[in-house]
């Protein structure tokens, strides 16, 4: 319950110095979990709360992208300080190098051969990579080009 106890103290923070952005951020991402531990029928993890703020950031960035679209830079820079916000609570990213080392050991645990394998190999570099964020779409990327290569 650290997780959910950190967020209750950081509303708290935020509504005394009166930061409004900060605490919208806040609570939305704390209706985020309490919706999804009404959905499991139980209390979330940590693990599965950053899931929780990983898909919110995730949102956000999809969001951001459609504003730019439609040309309202506003609403894309309140998007783009939520995220800052968000990311508060997530891990900190796996480097380049260390998403490569992971794809390639997953390659040879696997016995990937093809692009066919993508699948197998995603899963277990996502295993190797567990505690840290990872980009997907980076992730994904790597692996299409490493077994593009094989």
């Amino acid at each position: 319950m650290a997780f959910i106890d950190d967020l209750n103290a950081a509303i708290a923070d935020a509504m005394r110095k009166q930061e409004r952005l900060r605490l919208d951020a806040l609570r939305m991402l704390k209706a985020a979990l309490m919706n999804r531990e009404i959905e499991r029928g139980r209390t979330l993890d940590d693990g599965e709360s950053r899931q929780v703020v990983s898909s919110l950031v995730k949102q956000r960035k999809d969001s951001i992208e459609q504003f730019m679209k439609g040309g309202r830079t506003d609403l894309a820079d309140k998007e783009a300080a939520e995220i800052v916000v968000l990311e508060s609570y997530l891990p900190p990213p796996a480097d380049h190098a260390a998403v490569e080392r992971a794809v390639v050991e997953a390659i040879a645990e696997t016995g990937a051969a093809s692009p066919k394998d993508m699948g197998r190999v995603m899963k277990a570099a996502m295993a190797k990579l567990a505690g840290q964020s990872v980009d997907g779409k980076a992730l994904n990327e790597i692996v299409r080009h490493k077994l593009a290569g094989t």
